[in-house]
């Protein structure tokens, strides 16, 4: 707030609200605007996302905000006007009422559904905006210490417990966000967590989307299961940020984007039920959940039997931690000096057929088999990506990828 007063601009403090809240408030009133957010990572790093009054910063955006930063070094700042009038609660309206009327008064009357409330600043708006839809909250979980929830790699502890509360309390349903809200867990009535770009394609059926963005690292059967035109990108919100630019260019009009950590952006407006949605270019986690429970309500199915019914290619995620990325840079330079080498890294699970650098190294089988590593971009961790047309042989590749990544390490 100081360095925004030293710049000659007023600071407005928001207090602690989702992400895609404090973006909504800001865009609308043609300001910029900064999230200070630990997000999914582990509670001694952090890190601030940045917002023009037209959305997202993009990369070229942070390349200058870098230079600008080295360039002037780190001034003394101090924050003279004290007395920023807090907006915390208009922001929290505004961004519920973007959603009233979506889902109708009575449109999940019937389910109940768990909120794993943790430390997330969506907590509130969740069980808020469920409610509102006619749902029976369950409120579990809540934490006043910071906990962080990663949506894309659901740790064992959280899993174990969301499937214990879904048992203990009979819940169709439960939902929760990371940190700062821009990202959504749901999980299904038995308890199983549902994979991000599996809500994404669920909601991109629901607006019936002519046009969608998403990673490399998102579902390979996205593009067979969703009636639109599908652009794959890097993995990061200004690469589907480009993209989704890019649908507009060619003509499309109903555009949305998501990541494989279910955070969901709209390019375009739409008129859902009584609702009317403006175009909101950054990571949400509300739309996909209500999406994706809607579209469940709509077929008559529960979550489990609606990702069942799309019959999508078996998908996991994982994480090797306390990696240093710069081990992780080696590995994967080491393996893409020749293919093989990468031949050699798969030779247990079977024969490599082909590769993708679009974004770290993605590794396809002659089975049809995908494993795929990334260094992660905001912590010293390695995401590990596996998918295959069968759930025992996704979950060995998973193993057999972790450990083969440790063996290869040890030969650096």
């Amino acid at each position: 707030m100081a360095a925004i007063e030293a710049n000659g601009l007023s600071p407005i403090d928001c207090g602690p609200v989702p992400t895609p809240a404090l973006a909504l408030h800001a865009m609308q009133n043609g300001a910029g605007s900064v999230m200070i957010t630990g997000s999914h990572i582990p509670d001694d790093r952090n890190g601030v996302k940045f917002y023009r009054p037209d959305g997202e910063i993009d990369k070229r955006d942070e390349i200058e905000i870098s230079g600008r930063a080295l360039s002037q070094g780190d001034p003394a700042l101090v924050l003279h006007d004290e007395t920023a009038v807090s907006l915390r609660q208009e922001v929290l309206a505004g961004y519920v009422s973007r959603y009233a009327g979506m889902l109708g008064t009575g449109g999940l009357r019937g389910l109940r559904i768990g909120v794993y409330e943790h430390s997330t600043v969506a907590r509130d708006v969740l069980c808020e905006v469920l409610s509102a839809a006619g749902a029976d909250i369950v409120r579990l979980g809540r934490s006043n210490r910071f906990i962080p929830v990663d949506t894309e790699a659901v740790s064992e502890d959280v899993q174990a417990r969301i499937r214990e509360w879904t048992l203990t309390h009979r819940l169709d349903a439960l939902a929760s966000a990371d940190g700062d809200g821009d990202r959504p867990l749901l999980a299904d009535e038995k308890g199983d967590c549902l994979r991000g770009d599996l809500l994404g394609l669920l909601t991109a059926r629901w607006l019936d989307a002519d046009a969608v963005a998403t990673p490399i690292t998102s579902n390979s059967g996205i593009e067979a299961h969703v009636g639109a035109r599908v652009w794959r990108t890097r993995v990061g919100s200004p690469y589907v940020i480009e993209a989704i630019a890019e649908a507009e260019a060619t003509g499309s009009r109903r555009i949305i984007g998501f990541e494989a950590n279910g955070g969901v952006l709209t390019g375009s407006g739409f008129n859902i039920g009584a609702a009317r949605l403006a175009a909101l270019p950054t990571r949400d986690s509300l739309l996909p959940i209500l999406g994706t429970l809607a579209a469940a309500q709509s077929a008559g199915l529960t979550l489990s039997g609606l990702a069942a019914s799309l019959a999508l290619p078996k998908a996991a995620s994982g994480l090797i931690r306390a990696l240093p990325t710069q081990t992780s840079l080696a590995l994967i330079a080491g393996l893409m000096k020749d293919s093989e080498r990468c031949a050699a890294f798969c030779q247990p699970f079977g024969a490599l057929a082909q590769i993708d650098v679009t974004d770290g190294l993605r590794m396809q089988l002659a089975d049809g088999a995908l494993i795929h590593l990334r260094p992660s971009g905001n912590a010293p961790e390695m995401r590990v990506y596996v998918e295959a047309h069968d759930a025992v042989r996704t979950a060995q590749l998973m193993q057999g990828a972790i450990d083969r990544v440790g063996v290869w390490i040890a030969r650096l």
